[in-house]
């Protein structure tokens, strides 16, 4: 039941299953969801989720694409790497990898650790020991307004790409990716000049088995495949993921 939202029905759910589970009248009752109701209907080729977004510097626009039952070759450069499903809780619970994070090839921030990659997370969120180290770094500071990291232009020259280890692929989140959308800073209460970043605070530390969250501007960069049938996740470069929009 659809409860504490505004402008929307609900929340389109889908998985893992386990989630649903005391989310109706009966405690201990769980509910099919999308993708599991249209696998026993017979109506998939794979039982399998794609998810597409693109960066945007409009506050309202439908960028995002969902296939449902395999992904959308056109959406991603080269061939998905697929990982298993992490058994670290709690980021098993969710749609859980291990991945490992540096600050350019050589400063390591989170080293083959457990998070999510969600889609109804807005920021990339890392445990605070790792986002200290880059606060360090980059020279930026947390902005009282937005809540967002704030960094003089002089400093910004010198952000370099975080890299992210998955599985056997390597990627790069580019400086440009690591930027909010300058044109939606006053959208969000900020200065229109400013330079805001997408890293923050997950509020948690190193091996608390839920050291980051791989959210929306993270999933604008990188496709994202969930493979519930074989417990997995797919990543590849998005097709737009080396763009400077921000």
């Amino acid at each position: 039941m659809a409860k504490g939202f505004n402008g929307v029905d609900g929340i389109l759910g889908v998985g893992p299953t386990d989630l649903t589970c005391g989310t109706l009248t009966d405690p201990g009752e769980c509910i099919p969801t999308v993708l599991d109701s249209a696998k026993t209907q017979g109506l998939l080729k794979n039982y399998e989720l794609g998810i597409s977004f693109k960066p945007t510097t409009k506050m309202e626009e439908r960028n995002g694409v969902l296939t449902i039952g395999g992904v959308d070759d056109t959406l991603y450069v080269g061939e998905l790497n697929y990982v298993p499903l992490t058994k670290t809780v709690p980021a098993s619970l969710f749609v859980g990898i291990d991945q490992s994070m540096s600050y350019g090839k050589d400063k390591m921030l989170l080293n083959d650790k457990a998070g999510i990659v969600d889609t109804g997370t807005t920021l990339l969120l890392i445990a605070s020991d790792a986002f200290q180290q880059y606060l360090d770094l980059t020279g930026a500071k947390t902005d009282d307004t937005t809540g967002l990291l704030k960094i003089d232009p002089k400093d910004y020259e010198n952000v370099q790409s975080l890299w992210f280890k998955i599985g056997r692929g390597m990627y790069e989140f580019t400086r440009n990716a690591q930027t909010w959308p300058r044109e939606l800073n006053e959208a969000m209460g900020g200065d229109k000049d400013a330079i805001y970043l997408v890293v923050n605070d997950l509020g948690t530390t190193s091996d608390s088995g839920l050291d980051f969250i791989n959210g929306m501007v993270w999933l604008e960069r990188f496709y994202a495949a969930y493979d519930v049938g074989e417990g997995r996740v797919g990543i590849a470069p998005a097709t737009w993921y080396a763009g400077t929009v921000n």
